[in-house]
């Protein structure tokens, strides 16, 4: 067994169950890619089981902090099966489920979602890469499917050394597919798809939107970074009468008016432009149009702190322009799913932006990712998802 010394003092993390030990943290000791090695404290105290990665800043992910665990085959099997019996647990108005969530499941790197018959899954570190196969053929007894389609082309593998994958690991068949979501029915491609096929972790959200678009009588929404629409849907089905998607993608804006139509909404309630959010926002502003609700969800702009900085800027000024178009009143959700931007800065970007657009606004509710996506104690790290709901102060 590979055996992994840290420096002296560098033991706390592990100690609070983090599972993450970085290049610096190491005094001596290596393995192959995605090995299994034993991290121990300078003394020798036993810390951890953990999946190994030479070409990584983190340069080990911890699977245990019990010694007398072994990692194999039944290992796989009791954390799948353990993620799976929490997911029924939960109140989950969809047959779209996030079913592993990497860390938080006790599997790093590791990340699965369910859309109806077919598993879609990221394997993201090098660890999840040497168990690949077995995790594979866990997954699909644990949940009776036959279907698993893989989508490990994030960039996050770049960083472990990896190669992008993409393709059918179990099963084969068409890659679209139909899911429910709150009574709505929209579609995704698992191949095509950002991410694993969709964005789960804002389904609770748009359902909220619905909620408030209807309490607040919204009827005019303008739904930014839209993707295939799914604030869009939530925003008809709460009865706004004139919704625009901007996208800067046509394929994600064709699915997005596929949606209104598959779920029964007047065509012309809808409207789809392709278009950069930013210059939109500006040229709506010099035309001196309004809106009643705005939804500011744009792609990560701070993929790690070092980028917190500038992404602080672009969030200050998306937010700035939509606070300019909100009619007095009027409810913004906005979001940011980067993990270089924390709550408590996210808040301070976004009242930055009122101040300087001169409005002032009372916070509805603070936003997170969808109860399938958790975020543990000892992980900090996995609330990546933050958003605010807004409703601007009349003059």
């Amino acid at each position: 067994m590979n055996v992994i010394t840290l420096r002296e003092g560098k033991e706390r993390s592990l100690l609070r169950q983090h599972p993450w030990v970085f290049q610096g943290s190491i005094a001596r000791g290596n393995a192959e890619a995605g090995d299994t090695v034993r991290v121990q404290a300078h003394d020798g105290r036993f810390l951890a089981w953990a999946a190994y990665s030479p070409a990584s800043m983190i340069r080990a992910r911890a699977w245990s902090f019990d010694e007398a665990e072994r990692i194999d085959a039944d290992f796989f099997a009791r954390r799948i099966g353990r993620a799976l019996a929490l997911r029924a647990r939960l109140p989950l108005s969809s047959d779209a489920v996030r079913l592993i969530h990497g860390e938080a499941d006790g599997l790093p790197g590791l990340i699965v979602d369910r859309y109806g018959d077919t598993l879609s899954a990221q394997f993201l570190s090098a660890g999840t890469e040497r168990w690949k196969a077995v995790i594979a053929d866990q997954l699909l007894a644990a949940t009776g499917l036959a279907r698993l389609y893989e989508r490990s082309d994030s960039g996050v593998r770049a960083l472990e050394g990896l190669p992008a994958a993409r393709g059918w690991l179990r099963g084969q068949g068409p890659t679209e597919i139909a899911i429910r979501e709150h009574g709505w029915q929209l579609t995704l491609d698992v191949d095509e798809g950002h991410k694993t096929g969709y964005y789960l972790d804002q389904r609770d959200n748009r359902r909220r939107f619905a909620e408030w678009v209807r309490h607040f009588g919204c009827r005019r929404v303008l739904n930014c970074y839209s993707y295939t629409g799914g604030f869009s849907v939530a925003a008809l089905a709460g009865g706004a009468q004139e919704v625009l998607s901007v996208d800067s993608s046509a394929p994600a804006l064709a699915r997005a008016q596929a949606h209104v139509a598959l779920n029964g909404f007047e065509a012309a309630r809808h409207q789809a432009l392709d278009a950069d959010v930013n210059e939109t926002l500006r040229r709506f502003i010099r035309e001196g149009r309004t809106f009643d609700a705005i939804v500011l969800d744009p792609p990560k702009f701070a993929p790690s702190a070092a980028h917190a900085e500038r992404a602080a800027r672009a969030y200050k000024d998306i937010n700035r322009l939509a606070f300019k178009l909100l009619a007095p009143g009027g409810l913004l959700l906005t979001f940011s799913c980067s993990g270089g931007i924390g709550a408590e800065l996210f808040h301070k970007i976004v009242a930055g932006a009122g101040i300087d657009a001169g409005v002032d606004g009372m916070i509805l509710s603070r936003l997170e990712a969808a109860p399938d996506h958790p975020m543990t104690i000892c992980f900090p790290e996995g609330e990546y998802l933050k958003g605010l709901a807004i409703l601007k102060q009349s003059a």
